[in-house]
């Protein structure tokens, strides 16, 4: 596309600033609006797996993750009395990638997107409110009055996107995960937590994580399968989480008794019913707007990096941004449904309640095939590339 082009982009998370530093890499001004009025990240964590930041390459962007975070080094499986399950290869898978998945606080990965996005505007407690097409150009309402106005409109604003709420009309459903989830970062040292290290324990109807995040942090989390009316006003604190894992491991206990209780964060994770299309005209999505899913693989931040590139990617190849934008959708339909869908399968697999389903998960994971393993494995931690017509140069796999 020639000329110089305009996007706006709604939401500053992981989604929206990855989105501003791809699309500036291919030539668009940028301005980020943020709903919030402090880009203040929640104390969490996650991993940035290798197809996100193999992604990102294809666009030349590198976030120096590993110097902000921790590669993974193992991945190991235990019940909830610490008696070794299974390990899974996603380092042997990534060495084979030649990309490492980076396990790292959600503020980390935040300070280096905004260091890469240091000359795109970001308004805060700016609230998307309505938008609307004239023309080949979109329009978005805040709710202070405010318009904006660019030849691209994202909607990257998360969960509860304005933007997807205006495709998809009021009242959409959300789909809970049947689990409440304990989130927490602290300093953290245990003789059974080895460095670079990721664990997690799996109980009856109830699972926890130990991950190591670098500098001596561990990321930690905590699920237990809940009923919504439960799980939305339970509010037993640090105490209550605690008393849930009663029994457990001392390194499942200690995560939590060291945790701050001002740094101990519940939530309900839950998904949608995936949407298509994601857009019209120079209007689309990304991210958890356009594809929200459950947290078992790792990939929510992932799939969100992915789009970020394959969008950028299509619009610079397009001959218009309508056409550049259904290229996008199009090339990531079926790969994020595929992820969702088999986050929301994994997810109640792992949270098996009773003893005969229990046990089957065990013995599943314990006695698959090393090649069967790597074989669900490895696709998702494999970037597919971004879908684009022969000719481009950057249709292939990386």
């Amino acid at each position: 596309m020639g000329g110089n082009r305009k996007a706006v982009v709604i939401g500053a998370g992981i989604g929206g600033l990855a989105a501003a530093v791809a699309l500036r890499r291919v030539g668009f001004e940028v301005e980020v609006f943020e709903r919030a009025p402090e880009l203040r990240a929640a104390g969490f964590g996650l991993s940035v797996m290798s197809n996100a930041t193999a992604a990102l390459a294809a666009l030349d962007i590198d976030l120096g993750l590993e110097k902000r975070g921790r590669v993974m080094e193992t991945y190991r499986v235990k019940d909830h009395k610490g008696r070794l399950i299974r390990e899974f290869p996603f380092p042997e898978i990534t060495r084979r990638i030649g990309v490492p998945c980076v396990c790292i606080s959600r503020a980390d990965l935040l300070a280096a997107l905004l260091d890469q996005a240091a000359d795109v505007p970001i308004t805060l407690g700016a609230t998307a409110e309505r938008f609307e097409v004239a023309g080949d150009r979109a329009r978005v309402r805040f709710t202070d009055g405010a318009w904006a106005e660019a030849d691209v409109l994202i909607g990257a604003d998360g969960f509860n996107s304005a933007i997807r709420r205006q495709i998809t009309g009021p009242g959409e459903p959300a789909r809970d995960s049947g689990y409440i989830a304990w989130l927490g970062i602290t300093d953290y040292s245990h003789p059974r937590f080895a460095p670079g290290s990721v664990v997690h324990l799996w109980g009856d109807g109830m699972r926890f994580g130990l991950v190591d995040i670098g500098r001596g942090r561990l990321y930690w989390w905590g699920t237990k399968n809940m009923p919504y009316a439960r799980s939305s006003t339970w509010n037993e604190g640090k105490a209550g989480v605690l008393a849930a894992y009663s029994g457990w491991p001392d390194e499942v206990r200690e995560a939590i008794r060291v945790t701050p209780p001002a740094d101990l964060l519940t939530l309900n994770t839950r998904d949608r019913p995936f949407l298509r299309p994601w857009g019209d005209g120079p209007v689309t999505l990304l991210g958890d707007a356009a594809h929200p899913m459950l947290t078992s693989l790792g990939q929510g931040s992932a799939m969100a990096m992915e789009d970020a590139a394959v969008l950028a990617l299509h619009l610079r190849h397009a001959a218009d941004v309508p056409s550049g934008l259904r290229g996008y959708e199009a090339a990531r339909y079926d790969r994020t449904r595929t992820i969702v869908e088999a986050t929301r399968s994994i997810s109640d697999f792992e949270q098996s309640q009773g003893p005969v389903r229990r046990r089957l998960r065990d013995a599943y994971f314990r006695w698959m095939p090393h090649r069967s393993l790597v074989g669900k494995l490895e696709p998702a931690l494999t970037f597919p590339g971004a879908g684009l017509p022969s000719g481009t140069g950057e249709g292939a796999n990386r």
